[in-house]
């Protein structure tokens, strides 16, 4: 039996996702990345948008579409959210949400009316089937703090942590399977460990740095006002990546407050300083919505001279999009979509400017780079990998370099990538 899993979203996602696969490789499955191929189809779904609505529906469709045959599973955040529409579409045969993902492999063994003896699976790690390089760690989920445009705690749920000893024992497995990196994610990584004991987010990596061997480390997403002296001193050990996503989601503090974030656009650029004072080679990217209710001009060039003050390495850009069951829903004031496409058009070309200033930094400087795979770049052929500042980068090498860790000398810097020499 052939499972076919994609996946939309988050890291958050792309763990649970990975969590499945190790399920089913356990249980006899094979994993494949033709859908023709499959038994069942697994699309681990994402709701932050309505474009990511969109995109749910038209995989699952095109799924069902391209292999008639195939038991069709939806999953995720749009599954938990939208159940019973998800329900009514004729494509689909399963509705799992994020609430019962821990039977969705049993489900599916169910439904398949298989008989899969559970084998050892050793010749068969997730790292051989799907040639990843880096593994993303789930430390903890569901988010406490409603900001005003997320629909994440709604599909989620209440935040609560993974057991250090079980995260420990996890990192260890995935270093026995090969993987070379992990990226520690969640939706609120600044909690992890609230609810237990002597346990918070600068214990678990201290804890990771001493009893694992793996070789690269890496946080998701951390929000301004969670960094301390005591956590970014343990970026002093290079085994941690020195990159950093915080969001910023908007630079006006009246915005700010309407969306219920816990920082004005001072705290934000004080903690960004704080970060750049502690680790200097550290590159830091950002999420901004544009266009949240009630933006006016002013406001959204408050966002833009925070995003200059800033000098973010990269700005991911969400054009605002209503989410039923949050407050931001109920607005009165929403900005007319031809506008947040002007905004975001402004936005981009600031972003883009800031990312060239950054690579340009990197030319003549080593980076460390995990290797992923080749790619036929400009009729040659090229490896490709992200470096532990997480810029993409390629370069022309005879030797074997998929999933190994080496210095390479930045040779020239592109729109949004790096070239070098081993």
């Amino acid at each position: 039996m052939k499972i076919f899993i994609e996946t939309h979203g988050c890291k958050l996602n792309q763990a649970d996702t990975q969590s499945i696969s190790n399920v089913f490789l356990q249980k006899g499955f094979l994993l494949t990345e033709n859908i023709s191929d499959a038994d069942a189809c697994i699309i681990n779904t994402c709701t932050v948008t309505h474009i990511a609505d969109r995109k749910a529906r038209n995989a699952l469709r095109k799924a069902k579409s391209n292999n008639p045959n195939c038991l069709i599973v939806a999953t995720g955040c749009y599954a938990e959210w939208a159940h019973e529409k998800l329900n009514k579409m004729p494509e689909i045969d399963l509705v799992i949400g994020n609430s019962s993902k821990a039977e969705l492999v049993n489900k599916v063994i169910n439904v398949l009316g298989t008989n899969n003896i559970e084998i050892n699976t050793s010749s068969l790690s997730l790292s051989n089937q799907i040639k990843r390089t880096r593994a993303m760690v789930k430390i903890q989920e569901g988010c406490d703090q409603i900001c005003a445009y997320c629909i994440v705690p709604k599909v989620r749920g209440r935040e609560r942590s993974v057991k250090l000893i079980d995260l420990i024992n996890k990192i260890n497995q995935l270093y026995l399977e090969g993987y070379k990196e992990v990226v520690l994610t969640g939706t609120q990584l600044g909690t992890y460990g609230f609810e237990f004991a002597n346990t918070n987010l600068t214990i678990l990596i201290q804890s990771i740095l001493e009893e694992t061997s793996i070789e690269r480390i890496r946080l998701s997403s951390v929000q301004p006002q969670e960094f301390s002296i005591d956590l970014l001193s343990l970026w002093e050990n290079e085994r941690l990546c020195p990159h950093f996503h915080i969001p910023l989601q908007s630079g006006d503090d009246y915005i700010l407050k309407k969306m219920r974030r816990r920082y004005t656009s001072e705290e934000f650029l004080n903690s960004l300083q704080f970060v750049r004072d502690t680790i200097p080679s550290a590159s830091i990217t950002t999420d901004v919505i544009v266009g949240f209710p009630d933006e006016s001009e002013d406001m959204f060039n408050n966002t833009i001279k925070t995003c200059n003050d800033a000098m973010f390495s990269k700005i991911h850009i969400f054009p605002y999009s209503k989410r039923p069951g949050t407050s931001a829903y109920y607005s009165d004031n929403f900005v007319d979509n031809s506008i947040i496409k002007e905004r975001s058009k402004l936005l981009e070309e600031v972003s883009s400017y800031y990312q060239q200033q950054y690579l340009n930094q990197m030319v003549g400087t080593p980076l460390k780079v995990l290797w992923e795979n080749t790619k036929s770049f400009n009729s040659e052929l090229y490896w490709t990998g992200l470096s532990d500042t997480y810029s993409r980068v390629y370069s022309k090498s005879e030797e074997l370099l998929q999933n190994t860790i080496t210095s390479i000398n930045i040779d020239i810097a592109k729109e949004d990538y790096l070239i070098g020499t081993i």
